[in-house]
């Protein structure tokens, strides 16, 4: 019904519903977020684990910070799994989440902020102080129908850090990845401080002291972006240091699941091109025999253009492609699957490569470990930490790849 609704609403009294509700949700709270310093984390990719690694030096600076992210929610010391599939919480969530936040004492809320949340003004009512932008490339283009659009809707983000409540102490302030080619972009618009941070570019962060003990290249622009953000804060350099040499990775994210067999097992989120590069790149530096990849098949109904793009990277990196459902939606899962299966015809016939397409998950996983022997790479990504698989009508079903695995592997460790 709800669907439905949404398909014969005309779309501007959506907007005034969806706007509505955020500043309904925003007082019935109390605008909780007055009472913080917000820092929103926007971006394609690297949000959640910018968002994580934050928190980790703020609270390790004796800043109390509360956290909602794709992959996890933070309040203080207490922290779970993200079971909602939602990157950005509805409003009245978003405002709760807030409002224990402040009634835990939280100086700090960290707050990913998704295209698709500030679409339906689940940012409106979000007093931001800080705004953080990690990169920016295709992604939910069917959602906003071109990327010029998908790019103008972060945009909007930043656009409205000039009408958000000013606090004591802190400057409005946009901190920008300058390696990225929108840069610039995001660096017009108005604050009363500007920073930048990169890898490759100049950057306003220079210190050759930290030591950053994470897995992943692309985790070194993550942290920089932290590192700005406790600059601005005004932590001391020697906290700075000192928490980066501790920082944990997000959950499901280039997370190694430990078993007494003579091979690796690995899960990651990346469920995009550009990711599934970055990661192929990262697995590199950690050297395997051969690569059992079990490729998520992207959620139905969504950058479809994408599914044989996945395909074709699986089957030129990996030994042995094992295709799977993930997150099917609406659509035939079985058809998303034989979308992915196209794009390793070619590669399948021509190097001679293992190609299964399992539709169960957890059997997809049972035939990677079957599969896999001493020294070998076990690759699972797709979902990471998410807690259930989408599928019709609106219907979840509890899941979550590392409990899979780990339930799976007794098994074969007898």
């Amino acid at each position: 019904m709800k669907h439905l609704i949404k398909k014969i609403t005309p779309k501007f009294l959506l907007s005034w519903y969806h706007y509505c509700m955020a500043i309904s949700a925003k007082w019935f709270y109390g605008n909780p977020s007055k009472k913080m310093i917000v820092i929103g984390v926007t971006g394609t990719a690297g949000k959640s684990s910018t968002c994580y690694f934050i928190a980790q030096l703020l609270e390790n600076a004796g800043v109390k910070a509360g956290m909602t992210t794709t992959t996890l929610f933070k309040i203080a010391n207490k922290e779970w799994v993200n079971d909602k599939k939602m990157t950005m919480l509805g409003r009245w969530q978003t405002q709760k989440l807030l409002k224990k936040m402040t009634t835990a004492k939280c100086i700090a809320a960290i707050v990913e902020t998704s295209s698709e949340g500030i679409r339906q003004f689940r940012h409106i009512g979000i007093d931001y102080d800080i705004l953080v932008f990690t990169n920016l490339y295709p992604e939910h283009i069917e959602s906003h129908g071109n990327f010029t659009n998908y790019q103008k809707t972060k945009g909007r983000l930043f656009n409205g850090l000039y009408a958000t409540k000013r606090k004591k102490n802190i400057k409005k302030t946009i901190i920008v990845n300058r390696d990225d080619e929108y840069a610039d972009y995001f660096m017009s618009f108005w604050a009363e401080e500007k920073v930048t941070y990169g890898v490759k570019n100049r950057s306003d962060i220079e210190n050759n002291n930290y030591k950053i003990n994470l897995l992943g290249k692309y985790n070194i622009a993550n942290v920089l972006a932290a590192v700005s953000v406790s600059k601005i804060l005004k932590i001391k350099e020697e906290k700075i240091i000192d928490a980066i040499s501790k920082l944990k990775p997000l959950p499901g994210r280039l997370e190694f699941i430990t078993n007494n067999l003579n091979f690796k097992i690995l899960v990651d989120y990346s469920f995009e091109p550009r990711a599934l590069e970055k990661l192929y790149e990262t697995i590199d530096d950690i050297g395997y025999k051969r690569l059992i990849h079990v490729l998520g098949s992207t959620g139905g109904g969504r950058d479809k253009a994408r599914r044989l793009i996945l395909g074709k990277m699986a089957g030129e990196k990996a030994d042995i492609v094992i295709i799977t459902n993930e997150d099917p939606y609406d659509e035939n899962p079985q058809k998303i699957i034989d979308d992915i299966g196209m794009g390793l015809a070619d590669i399948e016939q021509n190097k001679r490569k293992k190609v299964f397409k399992i539709l169960d998950r957890r059997a997809a996983i049972i035939k990677a470990l079957s599969l896999a022997q001493k020294n070998d790479l076990v690759l699972i990504t797709g979902k990471g930490a998410e807690q259930a698989i989408c599928i019709a009508k609106g219907k979840k079903i509890p899941w979550d790849d590392r409990t899979v695995i780990r339930e799976e592997l007794k098994a074969f460790e007898k």
